[in-house]
């Protein structure tokens, strides 16, 4: 049974940095990353990455949020710095495996200005 188990939002001002970190089990997934929903608006796509280390990131986090996957202990996680308001969102763990997405449960981060 797929489980994805997320940690490490919260509250941060602007410029800060969090980091967030999801342990995946069940499987071993050809793609993990992140997404977040901000509230009214659609879940986009944060950063992924693949078994081989290549990686994807929505052009608003790059240079901001770095995403690393330890493969061994299945997990990825999300370094976000320079952290701004519009980064608020409920952030997704998700994990690819062959076409089947999986979801962990969110976790909220909070960027007050």
């Amino acid at each position: 049974q797929v489980q994805l188990v997320e940690s490490g939002g919260g509250l941060v001002q602007a410029g800060g940095s969090l980091r967030l970190s999801c342990a995946a089990s069940g499987s071993i997934f050809n793609a993990m990353g992140w997404y977040r929903q901000a509230p009214g608006k659609q879940r986009d796509l944060v950063a992924v990455i693949t078994t081989g280390g290549s990686t994807n990131y929505a052009d608003s986090v790059k240079g901001r949020f770095t995403i690393s996957r330890d493969n061994a202990k299945n997990t990825v996680s999300l370094q976000m710095n320079s952290l701004e308001p519009e980064d608020t969102a409920v952030y997704y763990c998700y994990a690819r495996l062959l076409l089947t997405p999986y979801w962990g449960q969110g976790t909220q981060v909070t960027v007050s200005s």
